[in-house]
């Protein structure tokens, strides 16, 4: 996977977990301070292997990691409509 398709993914699924978040502001203060946010894709294998490289890395280093798992986002378009002028 390229490097800015695994980017765009992941903006997607901050963009996801934020909405959550927001909507469910006590999941704040389960995150430890100084956490890395790493979100695990449920139904994107190589996204998720990816991520869980980068999991492997914070916990190395020592850094605490606060793990999501989630399915990825999909686009949610009420209608489309076009009008002829």
């Amino acid at each position: 996977m390229k490097k800015e398709e695994v980017i765009k993914k992941n903006l997607d699924l901050h963009a996801e977990w934020m909405k959550y978040a927001f909507e469910n502001p006590d999941v704040f203060d389960r995150i430890p301070k100084g956490a890395v946010l790493v979100i695990l894709p449920e139904d994107d294998r190589e996204l998720y292997e990816e991520n869980y490289r980068m999991l492997e890395e914070q916990k190395k280093k020592g850094v605490p990691v606060f793990v999501v798992t989630m399915k990825m986002p999909k686009p949610q378009i009420s209608s489309i409509e076009i009008i002829a002028a």
